[in-house]
């Protein structure tokens, strides 16, 4: 069967989603591509029709027509912008495959961790936490069910695609993690692996419900003596052991490179942290540091960072 594109297509060209249809029934690997790609399209559209709602309408063009209209150029125009890509097309191929060797015939790409250094670059962080979330669906799985329980991990070797991901994580980052390391005596391995648990491996780092940029990978929040910037995002605190989801003030950055300054700013001048930089000696022993002094509300913390930290190790 021949590969269907209808990237070029107008996005109501139902022929068009029809042979798509019939080649996915064939299990073209293209038309996972193409699926993707018009999901990425239909995210783009639900974020400028939440944006067209927003705008207030009582001008004197703002009528049905008008409306009828706008709605169809903004479909278009989310097609147009899928097309570009924004993440979310790669990030939903992975997940969707039924194995490595499909992503790799429809995308070109040698592994899923390959996706890392994209989300690291400005135009992946900027298309907001909702990405970010599925992005980080693989690292879930390798947590697999660590907020249930508090037993620790088996031993065994990551899936390839997390060592992957790790490994691109510390090329990134790795420069900035040793700075921070040689100024806290924290071993670097150990700040690199709560960079990663914090922003899930640089997916998820704290982006503004305006899609505002931080730069924050360590999700440190913006006290009352923090006079930075700052973004709101939503965040997940604990009480009692129970997730609720709430607006939190986080600090903001120019650059990673600040992160992970103020990083070490934040525990050299907190007093709460000063046993967590004297007895930072194994992973275990500075996770468990760092919970019981209050840096999360994650009942689970200090395992989830044990485990980050043995995968980075592994990278």
């Amino acid at each position: 069967m021949n590969n269907v594109d209808i990237s070029n297509t107008l996005a109501v060209d139902t022929q068009g989603l029809a042979s798509l249809k019939l080649a996915a029934q064939n299990q073209s690997p293209q038309a996972l591509k193409t699926v993707a790609h018009q999901f990425e399209s239909m995210f783009v559209s639900m974020m400028l029709k939440s944006m067209r709602d927003a705008t207030p309408q009582d001008g004197i063009m703002d009528n049905n027509e008008t409306r009828l209209y706008t709605s169809m150029l903004d479909e278009q125009l989310s097609q147009n912008l899928a097309n570009k890509g924004i993440g979310l097309a790669d990030v939903l191929m992975h997940q969707l495959s039924a194995n490595h060797s499909l992503v790799n015939q429809a995308s070109g790409q040698s592994s899923p961790g390959q996706m890392l250094p994209g989300h690291l670059a400005p135009s992946s962080f900027e298309a907001g936490k909702t990405i970010g979330h599925a992005a980080s669906m693989a690292m879930d799985d390798a947590l697999s069910g660590q907020s249930q329980t508090s037993g620790r991990q088996p031993k065994n070797r990551p899936e390839s695609h997390v060592v992957d991901k790790a490994r691109a994580f510390k090329s990134a980052l790795g420069a900035h993690a040793e700075a921070a390391g040689r100024a806290t005596g924290i071993p670097s391995l150990f700040i690199l692996g709560q960079a990663a648990l914090e922003s899930h491996w640089g997916a998820n780092e704290v982006v503004s419900v305006t899609g505002a940029r931080s730069h924050n990978l360590f999700g440190i929040k913006a006290t009352a003596d923090w006079h930075g910037k700052t973004v709101q995002a939503v965040t997940t605190e604990y009480l009692h052991g129970v997730a609720h989801k709430k607006l939190a003030t986080f600090r903001a950055y120019d650059s990673y490179a600040q992160s992970f300054a103020d990083y070490v700013h934040f525990l050299q001048h907190n007093p709460r942290y000063q046993h967590v930089l004297a007895h930072a000696i194994s992973a275990t022993d500075f996770a468990h540091g760092l919970q019981r002094a209050g840096y999360a509300t994650d009942p689970h913390y200090a395992s989830k960072l044990v485990h980050v930290i043995e995968q980075v190790g592994l990278a």
